[in-house]
C-alpha cells in the first residue's frame, strides 16, 4: 500500500511530500529524505510528535498513516557526524 508522507527538515523548515510503501523500513525513510537534501543519513532520525522512530521498523509497524508528518531531526545520541 503506498502512502504520502511529508518530511520536514527541522534545521530549515524546508518540506517535502514522499511516497513510500508501508512495507518500506523509516531507514529507507531517512535514507531518501538525506539523500534529497544532501545530508548525512547516519546523522539524522525521524520522529513523529515527541516519538522517535525506530530505523528498522516498517511504516506500517510504527503506525504511519496517510499523510502523515514526520520530522527529520539530528540524531539525539550523537550518531554519525553532520558535515
Amino acid at each position: 500500500m503506498a502512502l504520502r508522507l511529508t518530511v520536514k527538515d527541522a534545521e530549515t523548515g524546508n518540506r517535502i511530500e514522499m511516497e513510500l510503501q508501508a512495507e518500506n523500513t523509516v531507514d529507507e525513510a531517512i535514507e531518501s529524505a538525506c539523500s534529497y537534501w544532501s545530508k548525512r543519513q547516519g546523522a539524522f532520525v525521524l520522529k513523529q510528535g515527541s516519538t522517535i522512530l525506530r530505523g528498522g521498523a516498517t511504516l506500517q509497524g510504527s503506525h504511519i498513516g496517510e499523510h502523515t508528518m514526520l520530522e527529520l531531526i539530528p540524531d539525539p545520541q550523537g550518531g554519525a557526524p553532520l558535515a
